[in-house]
């Protein structure tokens, strides 16, 4: 297949050392984050997610475009595996507001083994913007929230801090799997009414300053802890956002 890692370095902007140590992993993982937009326009407008590692290369990379988190996190593993960093593909359940878990394979998350074991993740929207020392059992704070791992048996649950509360996000396990394991789960996510990203359009990117997103018609800006909505009036306003703001064309 054709790969190139200098498309795909000048795709998310980075500039630094490619030696694979957890800087480099923490340095490209917050370019990505800052780069890719979580997005899920595709199912909108009808065309098919296959989960084929270069159609996902062509469409992140190639067409500038983002992805839900089979198609972002499967990128960036290809990415830090030709950089020679040993990277597994991990399921996890994703946590609704309930606190209940969604079923294998709702989510994909990675492992990355560099001295020590980490958890990357630039597939879930707001969340970690530097990965995670996955062995670290205490709170580990970062500049955008603070987050834990806890332990259950073989059930690990990443849980992010908010006030006095910690909330569960998603709940994983490290067997690892392939890219094509998560392709049924996939599936649902763009056909089932009972799937979120059926329900409505979203396009999400961090900001240095904080975040910007897409919420169908709803054009939110959060900047310096300040939130901004405000309703775009048509689709050519909506498709201008996409490409000034979020540097799309669909």
């Amino acid at each position: 297949m054709s790969f190139n890692i200098t498309a795909y370095l000048k795709r998310i902007n980075y500039r630094g050392p490619l030696e694979p140590t957890a800087r480099t992993l923490r340095e490209m993982h917050k370019a990505h984050l800052l780069a890719a937009p979580f997005e899920n326009l595709d199912i909108h407008l009808g065309r098919e997610i296959i989960l084929d590692e270069q159609k996902n290369y062509s469409k992140i990379v190639e067409r500038r475009r983002g992805g839900f988190c089979y198609e972002l996190n499967g990128a960036f593993a290809m990415l830090l595996r030709a950089l020679g960093y040993d990277v597994k593909m991990l399921s996890a359940g994703v946590a609704n507001p309930k606190g209940e878990f969604g079923p294998p394979f709702d989510h994909m998350t990675l492992l990355v083994e560099i001295e020590q074991r980490w958890l990357a993740d630039v597939g879930f929207g707001e969340s970690f913007r530097e990965p995670l020392l996955l062995d670290e059992q205490g709170e580990q704070p970062q500049e955008w929230g603070a987050y834990r791992i806890t332990r259950d048996g073989e059930q690990l649950t990443l849980e992010g801090r908010d006030g006095d509360l910690w909330k569960p996000q998603y709940r994983f396990t490290l067997q690892p799997y392939n890219f094509t394991d998560f392709a049924e789960m996939c599936r649902y996510h763009q056909t089932s009414p009972d799937s979120h990203f059926t329900q409505r359009r979203t396009c999400s990117l961090a900001t240095v300053d904080g975040r910007i997103t897409l919420a169908d018609m709803r054009f939110i800006t959060t900047a310096g802890g300040r939130r901004h909505e405000r309703e775009l009036t048509d689709e050519q306003e909506y498709a201008a956002v996409l490409r000034e703001r979020f540097g799309m064309e669909l």
